[in-house]
């Protein structure tokens, strides 16, 4: 039995039968099995724009050659007796109590927010009639935020090749479509990451996990370097090992930790709002048509570094998707954005981010306490301004012209938007590196002023890191474990999922 790895260009709307006739002819053989390692679309010429596949091909009409599989993971199997404590049931949370109660350790996953089944009861209500729920929304539950989000699981990080194999047959396992393996940017959508995440919790408890909704970490007891007890509202937890996955939001749990001598320090991070247009006025610009047989909606990645501006780039991008309230406290008001699977409503959004350095925003004595304060300061201010949770707004020509908006055009936020000055409630020079970065993006994407703006988009990540060491023990404590987007050192599901993934392997 011989092996290809062969690279093959196909219509974006290919049938199976037009596949394998397409590796054949390719081969010059009839007799052969695949697999797809490789899947992205080439837009570059409008008038060409198809599917560029990756395939690996066995058949005993080819000579030599070998299938060079992904690196995997092998989890240590045997029984143990520690325990561990897991806090956040987000991607590193979840999958770091996944490895461990796979390696033998028995496990708990303590979740401050609700199951993903109550979780999204809440979050209608939320949107329907405006009533939060500070256990049940789109910052805190099972799943964490990832769950209820477009479900992008693209990733910058490198080498986690054999972490990201893992996380991805998991997913599958528990009812995500197979293309995640190999699509260049895959995603699961909020509707099947509502299923995903239920049945990954069902096969974490069948292997003797346990987890807990609805208690909230409140302290932690450290007697000589150590962590002898996790406080909760429900009660008091004891472990060998504690892994607190904490997402970007819980500023409390934060503070907590840093009154109990957890070492953070500032980092970088964006801020900004996020954009929506109609997504057929991005098909013609990426397709030259309003829609394309075989590809779901046209998506866009933007960057501009205007001189003596601040880097401003666009991120999240949502096609065919909804703009979401995702306030993870109630007096506070951000946005953020969502998408199903098959990404066919009527709008596309996207956050437009400047990237801001601490020490510049708030000054040289900036430290983690005052960056937190100072996040959720402008996060309170868009919440007085509105007097709620309506979004303030502006058409993305206002905001480049500063000029206040006439009318409230159509949109998919659901709590309604409030016409302002948008670029007033930002800090100056952020508003004013946007501003340089949407004439930018107006330049390259044809009608793209004609959207709107909205809102304040403050979670792109968390604005502070833990010290910890190379094994991600927090520094000075012996069985501390920060991880994840809450960690600093990951953003997104598959970075956060892969540094929980991490951490427990040097547990195991």
């Amino acid at each position: 039995m011989g092996y290809r790895l062969i690279s093959l260009k196909i219509a974006t709307n290919y049938t199976d039968e037009e596949l394998r006739a397409g590796i054949g002819r390719e081969l010059h053989i009839r007799d052969f099995s695949f697999t797809i390692d490789g899947k992205s679309l080439d837009a570059r010429k409008k008038s060409d724009i198809h599917w560029l596949l990756r395939i690996g091909v066995s058949s005993p009409e080819l000579k030599g050659g070998a299938d060079v599989s992904s690196p995997v993971i092998e989890i240590p199997r045997k029984k143990r007796n520690e325990k561990v404590l897991v806090v956040g049931s987000g991607p590193a949370g979840f999958f770091a109590a996944l490895f461990l109660q796979m390696s033998g350790f028995s496990t708990i996953i303590i979740e401050r927010g609700r199951d993903v089944s109550k979780r999204s009861e809440s979050i209608d209500l939320f949107e329907s009639q405006g009533v939060f729920d500070p256990q049940a929304n789109y910052a805190f539950g099972e799943g964490g935020a990832g769950t209820f989000s477009d479900g992008k699981l693209t990733s910058r990080s490198k080498h986690i090749s054999a972490e990201r194999q893992f996380i991805l047959n998991s997913y599958i396992r528990a009812g995500a479509p197979a293309e995640i393996a190999y699509m260049t940017h895959p995603h699961l959508g909020s509707d099947k990451l509502k299923i995903i995440v239920k049945n990954l919790r069902d096969e974490f408890e069948s292997l003797g996990g346990t987890m807990h909704f609805e208690t909230q970490l409140t302290d932690i007891e450290v007697v000589k370097g150590k962590v002898v007890s996790a406080i909760t509202d429900k009660g008091t937890y004891q472990a060998d090992y504690f892994i607190v996955a904490p997402g970007h939001s819980a500023y409390e749990t934060y503070r907590m930790l840093m009154r109990r001598g957890v070492a953070f320090r500032p980092k970088n991070f964006a801020i900004g709002s996020r954009m929506e247009h109609p997504q057929q006025i991005i098909n013609l610009a990426q397709w030259g048509r309003e829609s394309l047989p075989g590809v779901k909606a046209a998506e866009y990645r933007l960057t501009s570094n205007p001189e003596g501006s601040l880097p401003v780039y666009t991120f999240c991008m949502c096609p065919g998707g909804i703009v979401v309230p995702a306030a993870a406290y109630a007096n506070t008001n951000i946005v953020n954005g969502m998408s199903l699977y098959q990404r066919d409503l009527r709008f596309a959004n996207a956050a437009c981010v400047a990237g801001v350095n601490p020490y510049e925003l708030i000054g040289e004595k900036a430290d983690a306490g005052s960056v937190l304060d100072w996040v959720e300061a402008l996060e309170t201010k868009f919440f007085e301004y509105s007097g709620g949770y309506k979004a303030p707004f502006c058409s993305i020509s206002d905001f480049i012209r500063r000029k206040e908006p006439r009318h409230i055009p159509e949109t998919s936020y659901p709590l309604g938007l409030k016409p302002s000055a948008l670029w007033d409630l930002l800090p100056v020079r952020v508003s004013s590196s946007m501003r340089a970065g949407l004439q930018d993006f107006s330049r390259k994407i044809r009608g793209f002023e004609s959207g709107i703006i909205m809102g304040l988009e403050s979670k792109t990540s968390a604005p502070v890191q833990v010290v910890r060491d190379e094994a991600r023990n927090c520094t000075g404590i012996q069985n501390l474990f920060i991880s994840g987007e809450g960690s600093g050192f990951a953003g997104g599901i598959i970075s956060s999922a892969a540094d929980g993934v991490r951490t427990a392997m040097n547990l195991a």
